[in-house]
């Protein structure tokens, strides 16, 4: 193996791969010489993602199934709604992983290093990453790895937290054409805590018990909830679970950096780079449109540092505006997004979640949301920033 690269990809997880592809995906950009750098091998069906996105997406031959109608629930709040432009999509861990790195087989160019990385450092012409045994280096390092990662900690951050369940129910009960974007008719003794319901057939669904909390819980409280919600609130009691997950995602006030140097060599992706939405977890959508202009910036010549937006900026701190709300625990996320679904037209919220809003659609979700406490967080982060 070589030791130098025209890009090296530390990490590849959902960041990494989507990445590599849309490299391999661009004429100019094809031929470079790319390493890919992970301390394991991607084959198993560790990830469900899902999002919503207009039109068709880079990964539209790999969803696993969309829905145009979803469902909202609250207490007092009920709202089932059939989407305008958007489709929310669900793609499995293990389809995205067999494509993209499918694709990669294909390409000579393109090396893959089993190896846990020790550091990346960055010098004014390129960078390099360390492993136990080699260093090598290239002009660009793309990090997705937590190397760089902010301290978090109960004061900044809160954790996403879930247990998802595919379940088989013996006998059909689901619409497959609708799904539950969020159930809040749960308890909420732990903090916000809501249930996802994503039937891809009559039969089959991804049921998903999630919390914003600051700690996880134990595994017997997820399975009781799930269990509850299954028997109680969907009444199924003949099923099988043919997969189960669980996962974290930070939810952070911390500062997640673009770039670890002054000359850019080092370029962050995914969570690392703060494109985990701090407000809701959701990273897939946001991870793709940030290395579409990743590469346009490549394929321009350009550093492929791509600088904040005014829009970035203005999202940026809506997010952490709800987010410093939702630590306060001066208003529960039940209440706020039951005010945003009962007060909104919810394709303008989900234009909203995707940073696709309207200033129009912006000044009615303002209205819609307790005033006092958000106009004291939003001065605080602006402060903050």
């Amino acid at each position: 193996m070589k030791d130098s690269f025209d890009y090296i990809i530390a990490g590849s997880g959902l960041a990494g791969l989507s990445l590599l592809h849309r490299l391999l995906h661009e004429p100019t950009l094809a031929s470079k010489r790319i390493l890919v750098i992970d301390s394991e091998k991607k084959t198993e069906n560790d990830r469900t993602w899902c999002y919503w996105e207009k039109g068709t997406g880079l990964f539209d031959p790999i969803v696993h199934h969309r829905w145009d109608t979803l469902s909202f629930f609250a207490p007092g709040v009920s709202q089932t709604f059939q989407m305008e432009s958007y489709r929310y999509k669900m793609i499995l861990g293990k389809d995205f992983y067999s494509y993209v790195l499918g694709e990669a087989e294909k390409y000579s160019n393109v090396e893959f290093l089993t190896a846990h990385i020790k550091s990346i450092s960055a010098n004014p012409t390129g960078a390099e990453v360390k492993t136990e045994e080699k260093i090598f280096s290239a002009p660009y390092v793309f990090n997705s790895t937590g190397l760089f990662y902010p301290e978090m900690n109960t004061q900044n951050t809160l954790l996403q937290h879930f247990l998802g369940w595919q379940i088989k129910a013996n006998t059909p009960h689901f619409d497959p054409e609708k799904a539950t974007l969020m159930d809040f008719t749960l308890d909420q003794k732990h903090g916000t805590t809501f249930m996802y319901m994503l039937p891809t057939s009559t039969q089959e669904a991804l049921v998903e018990y999630t919390l914003f909390t600051e700690k996880v819980l134990e595994r017997e409280e997820y399975e009781a909830a799930l269990k509850q919600y299954i028997h109680e609130d969907l009444g199924i009691s003949d099923y099988e679970i043919t997969h189960d997950e669980f996962g974290v995602i930070p939810m952070s006030l911390a500062k997640f950096n673009r770039t670890e140097d002054d000359h850019g060599r080092i370029i962050n992706l995914g969570t690392a780079g703060g494109f985990t939405k701090a407000s809701t977890g959701y990273t897939f959508y946001f991870v793709q449109k940030h290395l579409d202009k990743v590469v346009a910036n490549l394929r321009a010549g350009k550093s492929p540092l791509v600088e904040r937006s005014f829009a970035d900026r203005k999202y940026d701190w809506y997010d952490r505006t709800l987010l410093d709300v939702l630590l306060s625990k001066k208003v529960t996320g039940r209440d706020i997004f039951a005010r945003l679904f009962e007060g909104v037209k919810p394709e303008s919220v989900m234009a909203f979640l995707a940073n696709e809003s309207s200033e129009w659609e912006e000044s009615k979700i303002r209205l819609s949301v307790p005033l006092t406490a958000f106009i004291g967080s939003g001065m605080r982060q602006l402060i903050a920033k």
